[in-house]
């Protein structure tokens, strides 16, 4: 009698938790697995479903079943911000990456770009009335081909026309990023508010970054004013709860 799909789950996560499939490696074919195991296709499928519920792997198309990263990316808090950061041309994802003692290319970061109306958030943080004119600016960041997050930030026209910001050539926005662009135009960011809560994606996010069934996300909200407290930017993050961990390192208030 053949092994149930919850024992070979079991034999393909010790295998994963040994090496034999290194992250970003791909398991073997299905059909493979089955008849080196002795069991019919449709257990093979229902074990690879388990793990990926388990955050340990995500089919990926064309690909097949890709081993995820076991140790989680870190995401720098204040730090990944520092001006000394993107003045010297590291941009906020590459600093998570080199904290994490990974690799990134500036392909690593698509863009789409659009001018568009502010809905009534957007309006709020950037002092603006509802509806008024502002550009959209939407990142998808990978690694290894794989989807972490999205981030789109939003900007007013007068701040940003004419620059890289508003072009949709895949990576960065130039030395610095978006924060050396305004600083540029004399938009050096002083201030950043954070807010971070966790939900379930919608069908259509959950698509977008591969997720396994059942995981989470992360939403960021973040508003960036200069030192005279004028907004210049507001972006939305939507973030694989698995593939970071969120640090923070700060002077605790008197």
């Amino acid at each position: 009698m053949g092994i149930g799909y919850r024992d070979l789950a079991a034999l393909l996560r010790e295998a994963i938790q040994r090496g034999d499939h290194p992250e970003g490696s791909t398991l073997p074919k299905q059909d493979e697995i089955a008849t080196e195991h002795g069991v019919n296709i449709n257990t093979v499928r229902q074990a690879v479903r388990v793990l990926e519920a388990e955050g340990l792997v995500t089919p990926v198309r064309r690909r097949g079943t890709v081993v995820r990263p076991r140790v989680a990316m870190k995401r720098l808090g204040t730090d990944r911000y520092a001006k000394s950061k993107w003045k010297s041309g590291l941009v906020a994802f590459a600093a998570d990456r080199e904290a994490t003692g990974r690799t990134w290319t500036p392909g690593d970061q698509t863009n789409e770009v659009r001018l568009t109306e502010a809905d009534a958030e957007t309006a709020e943080a950037l002092g603006l009335a509802p509806g008024a004119p502002v550009y959209e600016r939407a990142r998808l960041v990978t690694e290894a081909d794989v989807p972490t997050h999205t981030l789109t930030s939003y900007y007013r026209p007068e701040d940003v026309e004419g620059t890289s910001l508003v072009d949709p050539t895949p990576g960065p926005a130039g030395q610095g990023g978006g924060f050396g662009i305004l600083t540029s135009r004399g938009l050096e960011p002083d201030t950043i508010t954070e807010t971070v809560r966790a939900r379930m994606p919608t069908p259509e996010e959950a698509q977008l970054l591969q997720l396994p069934a059942g995981e989470p996300v992360m939403i960021l909200h973040r508003t960036t004013v200069t030192h005279d407290g004028r907004p210049v930017e507001f972006a939305r993050g939507v973030h694989a709860a698995s593939r970071f961990t969120w640090s923070y390192t700060f002077k605790i208030p008197d």
